[in-house]
């Protein structure tokens, strides 16, 4: 998400998380210089993973990152499958709508994504997306994250993750979370066209973790 003014741990103010897809339509916004690396990210993932694959989204949104992909590579929408997990209703239709149009087997699942039990049924997945979470959670919630993420995992699976440059910059943090969690980082993007923005691309080479339901990962707080 950006990195405006919000909510703290101890004193969360939600957004709204509707409106603050208006940001995609301006092209200079940090969120559309995020989204465009986020999805050069998936695209390159794409094109170096043959035969069918699942996708997780989680806090999904509108789904911009995986469904304006595919809308590029309408070739791709037969061997991709997944979900999304949206918690907001509105964000959730939208992105069935775009999905029906695109004709591609991805569910949306309106659930709170910062809980194992919302992906009970929905994992593992070969590319799990954490897009848009880690610059509204608190560190160790993050850390908390990064470890689980394992729960979503096919084996050798990759995780795409973001973090803004916002204070503190827990982006050195969250590259050693994973390699502790038993991942190789395969890129970390930072500065993204001049702002603050950094995605990172991690690669699972220790053994996935089967899902626990039942157990909290995260809570936003703004």
């Amino acid at each position: 998400m950006s990195d405006d003014q919000g909510g703290t741990p101890q004193s969360p103010r939600l957004r709204d998380y509707v409106a603050w897809h208006d940001a995609y339509e301006d092209p200079s916004s940090s969120l559309s210089a995020r989204l465009r690396q986020v999805q050069a990210q998936i695209a390159a993932w794409l094109e170096r993973t043959p035969g069918s694959v699942r996708v997780l989204s989680s806090c999904a949104g509108q789904g911009h990152d995986i469904l304006g992909v595919l809308e590029e590579r309408p070739y791709d929408c037969t061997r991709v499958s997944g979900a999304l997990i949206e918690v907001n209703p509105r964000n959730a239709m939208a992105a069935r709508e775009w999905i029906h149009k695109l004709g591609v087997d991805i569910d949306v699942v309106e659930a709170d994504a910062g809980t194992t039990s919302a992906y009970a049924g929905l994992v593992p997945a070969d590319l799990v997306l954490l897009s848009g979470i880690m610059g509204n959670i608190s560190p160790a919630d993050i850390e908390r994250l990064v470890h689980v993420s394992r729960q979503f995992c096919s084996r050798n699976a990759t995780v795409l993750w973001t973090r803004g440059a916002q204070e503190p910059d827990l982006g050195p943090d969250i590259r050693r979370w994973f390699a502790e969690a038993g991942f190789d980082e395969i890129a970390c993007d930072e500065w993204i066209e001049g702002t603050g923005m950094r995605v990172g691309v991690e690669q699972l080479t220790g053994d996935p973790e089967p899902l626990r339901p039942g157990e909290p990962i995260f809570t936003f707080y703004r």
